[in-house]
């Protein structure tokens, strides 16, 4: 078992690691970033910015964190977070993200969509979408902070640290994927210039 757990890992670390961002993804219906990091909300900003998606959902955003500090943080294009991108306060986790986005795609009736998230956390974040998406198409936009390759994982701490961990949670929701999973019912994704117009007023 023990063996098995080490070969798993290994698998997956060298999996992660030969994840690359494509210079030039094929144009989607949206896009859908998971928060967790400024390298992820630039990319997904970036992506909406070149057309690659009409509308943009991002999941997982923290309760006290308001639209214009998000507008902010991704460089204050006023004009775009009015018009196309939608926040997700709902979601606590990665399942929480899932669901909430798979909600939101059924919703305007997408059909493939762009999942931005870190390479290390893409195999788990394509897990729960998958397994919750029916027809619809998933484009992965890994996003990586570090060139890990040829093994540079293994001389890294903190990049060993991070893999590990994360390992181990997929392996914790291939396990939860034996028990059918759907949608809960929950609080509805805010239309960032709604959001904008209610502080406003």
């Amino acid at each position: 078992m023990v063996l098995v757990f080490v070969g798993g890992f290994a698998l997956f670390a060298t999996h992660v690691s030969r994840l690359s961002t494509p210079e030039d993804p094929p144009v989607a219906d949206a896009i859908i970033v998971l928060t967790g990091g400024q390298a992820r909300l630039d990319a997904a900003i970036g992506l909406l910015k070149l057309g690659k998606g009409e509308r943009l959902l991002i999941s997982g955003v923290h309760p006290s964190t308001s639209s214009g500090m998000l507008q902010a943080a991704t460089g204050g294009d006023k004009a775009l977070f009015s018009c196309c991108v939608d926040i997700d306060r709902a979601a606590l986790d990665t399942v929480g993200n899932a669901e909430e986005s798979v909600k939101w795609v059924r919703t305007h009736a997408y059909g493939r969509v762009i999942l931005v998230t870190n390479n290390y956390h893409m195999p788990r974040s394509l897990l729960e979408l998958g397994r919750l998406l029916d027809r619809e198409e998933l484009e992965p936009y890994p996003v990586v902070n570090a060139n890990l390759e040829n093994g540079g994982w293994m001389v890294r701490p903190d990049a060993l640290r991070v893999l590990f961990t994360e390992y181990n949670k997929y392996l914790v929701a291939l396990a939860r994927g034996v028990v059918p999973s759907h949608p809960a019912d929950s609080v509805p994704v805010i239309n960032a210039s709604a959001a904008a117009q209610s502080q406003q007023n």
